[in-house]
């Protein structure tokens, strides 16, 4: 395993059943998903271990986009393993952006500005300001699963063609990463606790209430093709529900476009 910053510092974090969250604090690190899939794959992680990099060097989002970190806001990854790889793979966007929601919530003078977007992203105002990436794999048989989330809390990156939003835009009183990172995983205890108890289908109505409204019209890229149309909700699986010209239409993987373009 490549040599590694020490931690400097870590915060236990209490979880409900006993459990805690341990976090660790890093000045600077190239990704905090990386680091936790390194010492997974090398059989060194632990279930609830969270890394948090003040600066973070080399992030990645989803479809292999680079997440540029300007500075001053979150990075943070969460190794899970064993028990804790429990909740489908296919589930997690919706748990940790309910838990992504409202920690950011607490922070803004109303949460009528902030909307869910399929599968993984939080939009301000219209504009991305947070993301989720889900990574999976195993050791030793051992199954393991890196939750990664990214939020602009200070600045947004420039990134040509695309519009992005940082909390300081409209918060108040803007936290440290740190201090956002513990409230993140309280609330994703919140929402695992709501999953444990309640099923899929709880988390699936709070998510809609937070997200685009159904009937929004959307567009879906999948690779080199794009169909529109209107959203429909979710299925009972986190399936996208795209009603179409031609019939309902499940759509597993893509991007969303809010305001698309093109025909179907």
């Amino acid at each position: 395993m490549p040599d590694t910053p020490a931690a400097s510092s870590t915060i236990r974090i209490p979880r409900a059943g006993g459990e805690e969250w341990q976090l660790e604090v890093y000045e600077r690190l190239g990704s905090t998903s990386d680091l936790c899939k390194t010492r997974l794959e090398a059989g060194r992680g632990a279930n609830g271990v969270a890394v948090l990099a003040l600066e973070q060097t080399a992030g990645r989002g989803s479809r292999g986009r680079e997440w540029t970190d300007p500075g001053g806001n979150l990075a943070l990854s969460i190794m899970l393993t064993g028990q804790g790889t429990d909740v489908p793979v296919g589930l997690w966007p919706f748990i940790a952006g309910l838990a992504l929601y409202e920690a950011v919530a607490c922070f803004l003078p109303t949460d009528k500005t902030l909307e869910l977007k399929w599968p993984n992203d939080l939009l301000l105002a219209g504009r991305k300001m947070a993301g989720i990436l889900i990574e999976t794999g195993a050791a030793a048989d051992v199954a393991w699963q890196v939750i990664g989330i990214g939020v602009n809390l200070r600045q947004a990156p420039v990134i040509a063609g695309r519009e992005l939003a940082c909390l300081a835009d409209y918060g108040q009183d803007v936290p440290a990463a740190p201090a956002m990172a513990r409230i993140m995983l309280q609330e994703l205890d919140t929402w695992l606790v709501r999953y444990t108890t309640s099923g899929f289908d709880a988390i699936r109505t709070a998510w809609l209430e937070r997200a685009h409204p159904v009937g929004t019209p959307i567009g879906v890229k999948a690779g080199n093709q794009q169909f529109n149309g209107h959203f429909y909700g979710l299925a009972d699986d986190g399936i996208l529900l795209l009603q179409t010209p031609s019939g309902l239409r499940r759509v597993v993987t893509g991007e969303v476009l809010l305001a698309p373009t093109g025909q179907e």
